[in-house]
């Protein structure tokens, strides 16, 4: 294992940590006798439970080892996924170096453990990858991981079922090429890393360190159709989202209106109705606006569209943070890129709020009317706003009656 792992060009830069550098390292010092039994032992045991932690973490079941492998695969961003990505896999030699790799992970991927096993006097390879977990309805993992590293691993067994890995062959470099495409169209579709793995994000930017995007595991799995009634809002609203998707022209949406109209349900839903097509969903707070421009910078090279929710926006007389946002909508020396829209909510049409002082007290300010135009401008860079209002008498019976039907 470690002689292969050493060999890999594209596929590297998992961190020393990684269980798969370190189980390399722990196979070398077993294969040269570097190390005592019983210290390689609790190396090995140290490398099990972060299997057994992914494991949980994930959903994985069967065979923790080869899912781990596959969870690599798909999520390391580097020239070629990176390339696929965008229009699979083209440049000659790109690719050659990706197939090298992938028939290094297609040998790891049946990797006997058993003689090390044996002289070790353990089975702890033998549970992990004939694992059989206990899945709870109510256990909160990220399912969409799960059901593609579990999709692609099934593949690949059948590809290498009939296949000695160890020895090279014709039969292996058949197979090689079938994974290599497996995998190609995998990135096409879906993308690479987290990005590509998951729906919706959050931000975390600590004071000092870099920017970090948090994937949001457990997202309601709403749909449009799930909100009865509000027909043309949803149209207005699919139809901006389709042409974003599409590449056309495209606009911010603003959703304000009454409390409990479904503002906020009608954006979540677009992230499930959408998420096949490349949709990708960032949600953002108030007191997160100044990192905005970050935000955009770094997915503004990816092969999705993001949209960058905000959810009930407004802003007090003493709060400048719109000032942000109105600078990113407005766009500076850099345009903002196409692949970028924002959604907001809002229970307030005009988003920062307006007192009698702003009408009277004129004698406070000179060019009192600027500042009043500068509350009032934010809500203009929205180029669709959308109202929901409080359904009358007529609706409310409808959406009664379509509940009742539904349940």
């Amino acid at each position: 294992m470690f002689r292969e792992i050493s060999k890999l060009v594209m596929y590297r830069d998992f961190g020393e940590d990684s269980i798969l550098n370190q189980m390399s390292d722990i196979i070398h010092d077993f294969t040269y006798s570097l190390d005592e039994k019983d210290h390689l032992i609790s190396r090995i045991y140290v490398e099990i439970r972060k299997l057994l932690e992914m494991g949980t973490s994930y959903g994985f079941n069967r065979n923790l080892w080869q899912d781990y492998l596959v969870f690599l695969l798909i999520t390391n961003e580097n020239p070629f996924t990176l390339t696929a990505e965008k229009a699979g896999a083209s440049d000659g030699s790109v690719n050659m170096f990706a197939m090298s790799d992938y028939k290094i992970f297609c040998k790891l991927f049946k990797y006997d453990f058993s003689p090390m096993e044996e002289k070790l006097g353990i089975n702890c390879f033998s549970i992990v990858t004939d694992y059989h977990s206990i899945e709870k309805k109510e256990q909160m993992y990220n399912r969409n991981v799960s059901e593609k590293v579990r999709k692609i691993s099934d593949r690949m067994n059948e590809i290498l079922k009939i296949v000695d890995v160890r020895e090279e062959s014709a039969a292996f470099d058949e197979a090689v090429k079938k994974v290599f495409e497996l995998l190609t169209d995998f990135y096409k579709q879906y993308g690479v890393g987290m990005f590509g793995l998951n729906k919706a994000f959050r931000i975390l930017h600590n004071e000092g360190e870099t920017l970090q995007f948090i994937p949001i595991n457990n997202t309601d799995d709403v749909r449009l159709t799930d909100l009865i009634g509000y027909e043309i809002q949803k149209k207005k609203l699919t139809d901006n989202t389709e042409a974003f998707l599409a590449g056309f022209r495209a606009n911010n949406c603003l959703l304000y209106g009454d409390a409990g109209t479904g503002k906020s349900t009608s954006i979540k839903a677009l992230i499930n109705e959408y998420y096949e097509g490349g949709l990708r969903m960032i949600e953002i707070y108030k007191h997160q606006f100044k990192d905005l421009s970050a935000v955009i910078s770094s997915v503004k090279n990816r092969n999705y569209k993001f949209v960058i929710y905000m959810d009930d926006l407004s802003f007090e007389e003493f709060e400048t943070e719109y000032k942000y946002l109105k600078a990113v909508i407005e766009g500076g020396l850099e345009t903002r890129p196409d692949n970028v829209l924002i959604y907001a909510t809002s229970n307030r049409r005009n988003l920062i709020k307006e007192t009698w002082n702003d009408n009277h007290d004129l004698d406070l300010e000179k060019h009192h009317s600027d500042t009043v135009q500068e509350k009032l401008s934010l809500v203009e860079r929205f180029g669709v706003s959308i109202p929901y209002v409080r359904p009358g008498k007529h609706d409310f019976d409808e959406i009664v009656k379509g509940l009742a039907a539904r349940h």
